[in-house]
């Protein structure tokens, strides 16, 4: 099984950082390379469309709005992946800043190796959280 891992520190409160990014359908907020989120199943899964035009369905597993965190699996992707689970969490470091962690374990799709996907994720997770960064200029 592979993994890759992100961690970011944000110069503004926890909850303050939650309130952009803590809502499921909440990525077009603060990510722009995703064009829209359309909820369904009573806001459980989201249909994501990119800015390139690919359809990504993810399925909410679990959120916690006090702990700040929640964990996805993704149903459809054009990732070379399958048994796909990733979490992310804010966590307050003082009263002005907070620790983002963005992290996945999946299993590579045949002909792909684990390092190759380990790399995409890592990548994937490094550019969302500068994004989300973006959005608190220090």
């Amino acid at each position: 099984m592979a993994t890759a891992s992100c961690v970011i520190e944000i110069p503004a409160c926890a909850d303050q950082v939650w309130q952009l990014m803590g809502g499921f359908n909440s990525l077009p907020d603060w990510l722009a390379f995703i064009a829209s989120s359309e909820p369904s199943e009573g806001g459980r899964v989201r249909h994501l469309q990119t800015t390139d035009g690919a359809v990504i369905v993810e399925r909410l597993q679990t959120f916690d709005n006090v702990a700040r965190t929640y964990s996805y699996t993704i149903e459809q992707s054009p990732f070379p992946v399958s048994a796909y689970l990733a979490t992310v969490q804010v966590e307050a470091l003082t009263e002005t800043s907070a620790k983002v962690t963005w992290s996945g374990v999946f299993t590579p799709a045949a002909g792909t190796t684990e390092a190759a996907v380990e790399k995409l994720f890592t990548g994937v997770y490094g550019d969302g959280l500068a994004a989300l960064r973006a959005n608190y200029p220090a």
